[in-house]
């Protein structure tokens, strides 16, 4: 059964997101432009590339690769592969070049969602978490430009996003990995129950039940087992590994023992 996720407001989400980026970008000096982020190999400016390259190739647009990028170390699967090629190609282009880019496709992108049937919205195919609905995509294009508008903000000192909309988005998509990460990774046994709660600009708390398999339930029968507190800003640090996560600003209430291994085994981005 495929994902379903609400159309209007993911879309909404999303064209938000997309105007904090250009707004972020715009406000931005050229030593800020150009200055190294905290992702291995990318500039602050290879950031937005990256938004307007996976963008464009959405609608189908492609870039001819000018060198090896899978030989580089930070680059693991044919995703980090293509997502190097549009870096080379918008690093021979100026910043007026791609903030152009960037505002003519998200416009593009903006009028194909908007133009949408249900019934393609919610169809099965291709997702960077496998075969899902289109709707999830994307929720998880959402959750994509979030977090990257965290790294630029973390690789200037610019604060927290201020925009709660496509933080609850990105948050429900982060809930849909937390099976997963408590159930797989973290080896939670079963009977057990586990509650994270989100706080910052998105709060809510998401508790996961695990029986045979781990799962998100609205509710519990009883307290969890253990409570993770978290911000939402400070997880998605953690589950990208980023080089500003920092575990301690996680808090563990209940099983210390079981909450540890969940905050040990939160990375599960590539």
């Amino acid at each position: 059964m495929v994902t379903q996720v609400p159309y209007e407001p993911t879309v909404d989400a999303l064209g938000a997101q997309w105007a904090t980026l250009i707004d972020l970008a715009d406000g931005l000096d050229d030593d800020q432009w150009g200055s190294p982020s905290i992702l291995a190999g990318w500039t602050v400016a290879d950031v937005f590339a990256h938004i307007a390259g996976t963008e464009w190739s959405l609608t189908g647009r492609t870039v001819e690769p000018v060198r090896a990028v899978g030989e580089l170390d930070y680059v693991r699967n044919p995703i980090g592969e293509l997502n190097e090629n549009w870096l080379d190609h918008y690093r021979t282009r100026t910043r007026d070049e791609l903030m152009t880019d960037l505002r003519e496709v998200t416009g593009l992108r903006a009028d194909v969602l908007r133009a949408m049937s249900e019934s393609d919205w919610n169809a099965e195919g291709f997702t960077p978490a496998g075969k899902d609905s289109h709707g999830r995509f994307m929720r998880i294009r959402v959750f994509d430009c979030w977090i990257h508008e965290v790294d630029v903000r973390d690789s200037l000192g610019l604060g927290a996003p201020e925009n709660p909309a496509p933080a609850g988005v990105t948050r429900d998509e982060m809930a849909a990995s937390l099976p997963f990460v408590i159930g797989k990774r973290a080896q939670a046994p079963t009977g057990s129950a586990v509650t994270i709660d989100f706080t910052g600009i998105a709060p809510a708390r998401v508790h996961v039940s695990v029986g045979e398999r781990a799962a998100v339930v609205p509710m519990l029968d009883g307290d969890a087992d253990v409570v993770i507190h978290v911000d939402i800003a400070d997880y998605a640090r953690l589950i990208g590994a980023r080089t500003t996560a920092d575990p301690a600003s996680v808090t563990v209430e209940g099983d210390e023992e079981l909450g540890g291994r969940v905050v040990a085994n939160l990375h599960y981005l590539i």
